[in-house]
Formats: structure tokens, C-alpha cells, sequence
């Protein structure tokens, strides 16, 4: 039998991405106002392996993806969610979203994103939102899934994740060392 356990606080983290460069740091800071400080902003990406977004936020699009510094509950996801869907439709125009926000956390294990969209792998959460299980940690780095979006696929966008997970990580066992002592092993998933 096992023994129910709270999860782990995981790491938040997000991806933006809109046809206004500027909008993105705007929302980045009114993301701040709400999860607390970011702590870690990547380079600016073309978010080009996808039109789907064109009609609907113009083109060229352009990525960001960021990090929080307050480590999370995972089962926040979906509160988190709900705010950041609130921030899109406060920056609508004509309808139309002029930013995308994608939440999501990172754990030793795995990249989850919050959805509002059912499919095969993802898992029912509340609220009519879902988890997908979108890259996973094995041998060293993570591993994209048969389901992965292309774009989080790249090999460059997994060496951010890389980067951002190892700093979590050592975060987890820093406060391993001032509590319990317990140091968490590098090499969970290999």
C-alpha cells in the first residue's frame, strides 16, 4: 500500500509569445505582480514552427519563455492558469488575443503545461483545465513525448529547461541542507 505524500514544490515557469515585442515584457511584469519575481528570462525566439496563431495575433510572432523564482504547489497550475487566461483577455483587441501565455511547471521528473484543451495524454485536473505531460527527464537531459509541440521539442528550448531544471535542483537541495539534510541526487530520471 502507499502512503499518500504532498508533492515537491515545483518550478514555475511560462512562455509568451505575441506579435508586439514590447507586450511581452509588459505582461512579464504584470505576471510578476501576481507569482512574484521572475528569475530568469530567455533570449527572444521567432516563434515560427507554427501559423496556426497568425490570423488571430499577426506575424511575425515572438517567444519568450521565463521562470519565477517562488517555488509553487503543483496542484496551483490551475489557479495559475485561470489568471494567467484573465491577463490574455485583458490585453484583447477586436476580440483578439494579442498575447499567448502558457504556464507550466518543472519538476526532476518532467515539464507539465496547464490546458484548457482535452487530448489522449493529458490528465483532468478542475476547472475544466488539464495537465500535459509535455517533456521528460531521462538520461541526463529532458525528452520530448510522440505529443510534443515542436517548438518545446527544439533542441535549444530543451538546453533552457536543462538549465532551469539543474537550478532548481540545487535550490531543492540547498533547502535540503537547512532542513532535513537530505541531499536530492543529479541523476533522477537516468
Amino acid at each position: 500500500m502507499s502512503i499518500p505524500q504532498e508533492a515537491k514544490k515545483v518550478k514555475l515557469i511560462s512562455s509568451l509569445f505575441s506579435a508586439q515585442e514590447e507586450l511581452i515584457e509588459s505582461v512579464i511584469q504584470q505576471m510578476e505582480g501576481y507569482f512574484g519575481p521572475v528569475d530568469w528570462v530567455s533570449e527572444r525566439l521567432l516563434f515560427d514552427r507554427t501559423r496556426y496563431y497568425a490570423k488571430e495575433m499577426g506575424w511575425p510572432l515572438y517567444r519568450q519563455f521565463i521562470s519565477f523564482a517562488k517555488l509553487i504547489s503543483p496542484d496551483s497550475i490551475v489557479d495559475i492558469k485561470l489568471v494567467t487566461n484573465r491577463i490574455e483577455r485583458e490585453h484583447l483587441s477586436e476580440r483578439r488575443r494579442r498575447i499567448n501565455i502558457d504556464p507550466g511547471y518543472i519538476t526532476l521528473e518532467r515539464l507539465v503545461l496547464a490546458t484548457g484543451k482535452n487530448y489522449i495524454h493529458r490528465i483532468y485536473l478542475r476547472k475544466g483545465l488539464y495537465a500535459d505531460l509535455t517533456l521528460i527527464f531521462h538520461a541526463g537531459t529532458f525528452k520530448p513525448l510522440r505529443w510534443t509541440y515542436p517548438d518545446y521539442a527544439d533542441e535549444k528550448v530543451i538546453g533552457y529547461f536543462n538549465m532551469v531544471r539543474r537550478g532548481y535542483l540545487q535550490r531543492l537541495r540547498e533547502e535540503g541542507e537547512k532542513g532535513t539534510r537530505r541531499l536530492l541526487p543529479d541523476s533522477i530520471g537516468r
